[in-house]
């Protein structure tokens, strides 16, 4: 016999499998719907760089039809650039090479594993969820799962900035490697929080962030180049 117990658990965890499996389909179906082969011979030029760094014939960068400015990678290494990035490019707000410093950071992402993990961590934090609605709010109503909702957002912050100082590591050894350097990828970090609006006095909490401070980011990456350059 199952003990009771374990039934509203294999429940939570089977649905919350599935549910993470559609939302990455979903995700994908949209990302190539809403995608076209980037065509700007500058940015491409750089892309060739890492490409040849990393003996590969070529690095699949898409345009994503979004306003914003960000960029994504899926896990099968295709690497994806908002339009409202690329259009800063067109408006010489950011060069090709600080973009190219973009895709190095997402390949590291995807060298890393971390869109897979993600994936993983999701599907636990969804089952987290479930069963703390299901048994926790029945001895803390409200509460109990207001309380584990907030310890699952403070670990998965603490991941994400751990993958995000990782993703720059590989990415600074590969502007490296390429002949880019890193000071496109410094330079860039200083331009995001003016590009996308965004104050480095939010009052964010450190431990509640998903990314590093700017700062924080610029000093690790000096610290790793006096490290293996020095």
């Amino acid at each position: 016999m199952i003990p009771m117990i374990l039934i509203p658990l294999a429940m939570a965890l089977i649905s919350a499998i599935l549910i993470t499996r559609f939302n990455l389909w979903k995700t994908r179906q949209d990302l190539t719907a809403r995608s076209r082969p980037l065509n700007d011979p500058q940015i491409l030029l750089q892309a060739d760089r890492l490409a040849r760094a990393l003996d590969l014939p070529r690095i699949e960068v898409l345009e994503l039809d979004d306003p914003e400015i960000n960029g994504f990678a899926d896990a099968d290494g295709r690497v994806f650039l908002t339009r409202g990035f690329v259009r800063r490019h067109h408006f010489g707000h950011v060069s090709a090479e600080e973009l190219a410093s973009v895709i190095a950071h997402e390949l590291g992402h995807v060298a890393h594993g971390h869109v897979k993990k993600r994936m993983r961590d999701a599907t636990g934090h969804t089952a987290a969820q479930m069963m703390s609605n299901m048994l926790i709010a029945r001895f803390l109503p409200f509460i109990g799962p207001w309380i584990t909702a907030r310890i699952a957002e403070t670990l998965m912050a603490l991941q994400s900035r751990e993958h995000e100082y990782q993703a720059d590591a590989w990415a600074s050894a590969l502007l490296i490697r390429s002949g880019i350097g890193t000071g496109p990828q410094k330079s860039l970090f200083r331009k995001l929080d003016q590009l996308v609006g965004r104050s480095g006095a939010d009052g964010i909490p450190d431990w509640m962030r998903s990314h590093p401070r700017t700062e924080d980011r610029i000093k690790a990456i000096e610290a790793n180049e006096a490290r293996w350059l020095g």
